[in-house]
């Protein structure tokens, strides 16, 4: 099984392990990457997404086998993607400043998740309106009631990814 992970070719065996492989299992309990969380088990809570080929996915049932070849972020991938194709990395990075400058995160547990539907959404669409913004959250539950700082952060993000983009255009073009 070979897939790209937060910019690191990864190789796989799928034998070895208990039952039919499972994204999430693999990325906690095998490679050790703890920021995608377990919530409901059932895709309906968001704490599990992570991004494959550039959309938000939930990881909680995904068999390990339909990321074959693909390209996967978890959150720890802002930190780990260097160089070219980083575009990923520099987006969640803008937007963990922006959950820490509006307090977004309270206990955290959904917060990979958010980040990660956050990072989709800014990738396709840097300028998105609030409606655009609240359909992508709109699969991820937070209990502590941050949604409005949360929604501030992720338009804040946004103002400063267009900004990125639009700079980088600019220079592309002389």
């Amino acid at each position: 099984m070979r897939f790209t992970l937060n910019g690191q070719s990864q190789a796989f065996p799928a034998q070895g392990l208990k039952g039919p492989a499972i994204l999430l299992d693999v990325l906690r309990n095998h490679l050790g990457l703890r920021a995608t969380r377990l919530g409901c088990g059932q895709e309906q809570c968001g704490a599990c997404h992570v991004l494959v080929d550039g959309r938000s996915v939930p990881s909680c049932t995904l068999p390990l086998w339909a990321v074959e070849g693909r390209k996967l972020v978890t959150l720890e991938g802002a930190a780990e993607i260097q160089g070219e194709g980083s575009r990923e990395s520099a987006v969640l990075q803008i937007l963990q400043a922006a959950f820490v400058a509006e307090q977004a995160a309270q206990c955290g547990f959904c917060t990979s998740g958010m980040l990660i539907s956050a990072a989709a959404l800014l990738l396709q669409t840097p300028k998105p309106s609030d409606t655009q913004v609240r359909v992508a959250l709109d699969r991820h539950l937070c209990r502590c009631g941050a949604h409005n700082r949360i929604l501030r952060a992720v338009h804040q993000a946004a103002a400063t990814w267009d900004l990125a983009v639009e700079t980088q255009r600019q220079a592309q073009h002389g």
